[in-house]
């Protein structure tokens, strides 16, 4: 990337985004997680402007909020009328200015709803506009079909002559395929004092910043083009149906960087990636596969098919199948699922275990201990080397608030126990199958919480007669040879 850097960048998003038919503005839509304007953001960043200046209108206290949440360094400058982009440029200038600012160097005008243009990309046109001179470099793209778009027209030297919009273009200026992207570099003084000639008298009655260029040129200037190397990069948000193309664009972009890093991506076309996700060489990513967030991938580990994990650490050589996962730990070598839920503070010690139908909430699971069935661990810890049984549940929750439990190293606890929380399992003990423990056990002993087992012989012929069972106990009587009950 050039090392060019900008006196400003501006990022244009004062706009409604009517077509999108949403209440939340159109910029703060998100793919692969960031939102649009985010993502335009993440890539001004990269050039290290002076200042980046995001110009809002629509919705402006939801955007001027999640601009703080995004980056505190961003200014804002509100157009509070969309009357045109020259004005929203202006708009921004001015707010510069008021806090005594003057951008002299260059100045990079670029769109709040183009998610795919990259931080590499805005810096080669940064460059390209310093090192041939120019007052205005327009970034521009040669696509398939330039039907709708303005054209660009250069002369025999390679300057800009005209942007042309296509209904006003000739037959011979459609022939073109190189189009205006909408973001510029400009010279940072003459973009200022160009602004003030631009005229609005045009069908829409707004300011256009593509009248700049003309006015430049008219001035004796140097308008160029720098030529975007993946003209898809330029593509602009308006509904969306183009949301979902840009999502999958960005995706494979994603994957594509994942895989040349060394994850293995078995299925790309079914696995979906957000920009902040992390890994090590040697993951694996099975099909049916969402990873959100902050999430990160150990080395060697696998995930998938069929897992969602947002904000979650899987260590190296842990594996995850048929899973949700929301801002949890799973450890070296630890297994989950299939169809497990970790919840948020789920933390799995290496080579636990959270197994088939087993939900996990605020818990610490220690080394080599094993949850494997049926079973909700919730406000918990457990020591290492300890055995959950089947179908065990954590009772954690009185109506009104929380409460913990511990159970410690190498426990081995029955089947469809009940902890009722607070209580404390020590060391090395046991719970017997179907017990309640609502008292602490003392270190390696056995809690029995059961109430007696008691037969009550001939019950169903005598409460059920005629019935199937009544029939199936006493042709097993027979078989066996036993005698009726008394009173039959």
């Amino acid at each position: 990337m050039s090392a060019i850097r900008p006196a400003a960048v501006v990022v244009l998003a004062a706009g409604e985004g009517t077509r999108m038919k949403s209440a939340r503005p159109k910029v703060l839509h998100d793919i692969c997680g960031r939102s649009l304007v985010g993502h335009v953001v993440a890539a001004a960043r990269e050039l290290a402007p002076e200042e980046l200046v995001v110009v809002v209108g629509h919705a402006r206290e939801q955007v001027v909020g999640h601009l703080a949440e995004l980056d505190a360094g961003v200014r804002t400058a509100v157009q509070a009328e969309q009357l045109g982009t020259g004005h929203a440029v202006r708009m921004a200038l001015e707010a510069l200015a008021a806090d005594g600012v003057e951008p002299a160097g260059t100045v990079v005008v670029t769109c709040g709803d183009t998610p795919l243009l990259t931080g590499e990309t805005l810096g080669r046109l940064a460059a390209a506009h310093e090192g041939e001179g120019n007052a205005v470099t327009v970034l521009s793209a040669e696509v398939p079909d330039a039907t709708g778009y303005g054209r660009i027209v250069r002369d025999e030297a390679g300057a800009v002559t005209a942007i042309v919009e296509h209904k006003d273009a000739t037959e011979e200026q459609r022939a073109v395929r190189e189009i205006n992207s909408g973001v510029f570099a400009f010279d940072g003084r003459l973009l200022a004092e160009a602004l003030g000639r631009v005229r609005t008298d045009n069908s829409q009655g707004e300011e256009y910043l593509t009248d700049v260029l003309g006015i430049l040129r008219a001035d004796g200037h140097r308008v160029g083009a720098h030529v975007a190397a993946d003209h898809r990069e330029i593509v602009g948000i308006n509904n969306r149906v183009q949301l979902a193309e840009a999502r999958r664009l960005l995706n494979e972009r994603l994957l594509h960087r994942a895989m040349l890093a060394g994850v293995t991506v078995v299925d790309p076309a079914s696995v979906w990636v957000d920009v902040t996700v992390t890994y090590e060489p040697d993951a694996v990513v099975h099909p049916g596969t969402q990873l959100l967030g902050a999430t990160h991938l150990g080395a060697g580990c696998e995930v998938g098919p069929n897992c969602r994990l947002a904000d979650t650490r899987v260590g190296e050589g842990a594996v995850v199948v048929n899973a949700v996962a929301e801002a949890a730990q799973v450890g070296a070598g630890a297994s989950v699922g299939p169809y497990a839920y970790l919840r948020p503070g789920t933390r799995l010690g290496p080579k636990a275990k959270a197994g088939t139908y087993v939900e996990m909430k605020n818990a610490e699971v220690g080394e080599g201990t094993k949850v494997p069935h049926l079973s909700y661990v919730g406000d918990a810890t457990i020591g290492a080397y300890t055995n959950i049984g089947a179908a065990s549940v954590f009772v954690n929750y009185d109506g009104q608030n929380k409460h913990h439990t511990t159970i410690g190293s190498h426990c081995r606890t029955g089947s469809d126990n009940m902890f009722v929380a607070p209580v404390t399992v020590g060391d090395g003990a046991y719970t017997a199958a179907g017990s309640v423990i609502t008292k602490d056990v003392p270190p390696g002993s056995l809690a029995v919480a059961r109430g007696q087992q008691r037969n009550i012989e001939g019950w169903v012929a005598r409460k059920r007669p005629g019935s199937a069972a009544a029939r199936a106990a006493e042709q097993a009587r027979e078989q066996g040879g036993e005698e009726r009950p008394a009173g039959q």
